[in-house]
């Protein structure tokens, strides 16, 4: 009997061990890659600013998945107690993503995007990790008829997810066909093939990641 539930105690462990490595958890550094480029375009931010708009912080999707920049970490909402290192994130939960880098949240507001007119997409605060409620996203893991029939609890790394912004309702977007270039970002443009990073007011193929 005692063989029986070491045995039972062993597999229950395996099981949450697996799930931790299949579930997206506070405090994780994860890396977000765009699905309708190809699942090669990388979220990503530095230093750099925008040349228009709010001139806050860059934030552009990139084909680069060794650049430290790419590297954004899981937090509680603005405004909300500090989340438990470990625990899962669930769906429907509003959450921030702080640029590792740079130590600012990935932001959004109504200033029209510079090449789309979209809604802008930056990084946001002073590098300390604080900002306000511009900063926060719900995980959305289920919608619509890109997303699979069955609904998930938990983000899970694996599967396509959106991020729906708390204060506009826009989602978290980019696009292949926009793209920073010599026509539209001058000859020595330094983020030259960078795709916009936008909040699109639609939950498409152009807002999955």
């Amino acid at each position: 009997m005692k063989i029986v539930s070491a045995l039972l105690l062993l597999a229950a462990g395996l099981a949450n061990a697996d799930d931790d490595d299949k579930q997206v958890t506070c405090g994780s550094a994860i890396k977000l890659t765009h699905v309708e480029s190809g699942g090669n375009y990388y979220l990503m931010s530095d230093e750099r600013q925008l040349n228009s708009g709010s001139g806050q912080q860059l934030v552009t999707a990139v084909k680069n998945n060794k650049t430290p920049n790419g590297l954004w970490q899981v937090r509680e909402a603005h405004g909300e107690v500090a989340c438990e290192v470990g625990t899962p994130v669930k769906c429907g939960q509003m959450i921030r993503l702080t640029h590792v880098t740079t130590n600012n949240n990935l932001h959004t507001h109504g200033i029209k995007s510079p090449l789309s007119n979209q809604h802008e997409v930056t990084g946001f605060g002073k590098g300390e990790g604080d900002g306000d409620r511009g900063d926060n996203w719900k995980v959305v893991c289920d919608a619509g008829g890109y997303f699979s029939s069955s609904p998930s609890v938990y983000w899970e790394r694996s599967k396509p997810m959106m991020l729906q912004s708390e204060t506009t309702g826009r989602f978290l977007g980019s696009s292949s066909s926009v793209q920073f270039t010599q026509q539209n970002c001058g000859r020595n443009c330094p983020i030259m093939n960078h795709q916009e990073v936008f909040g699109r007011g639609a939950n498409d193929q152009y807002t999955q990641w």
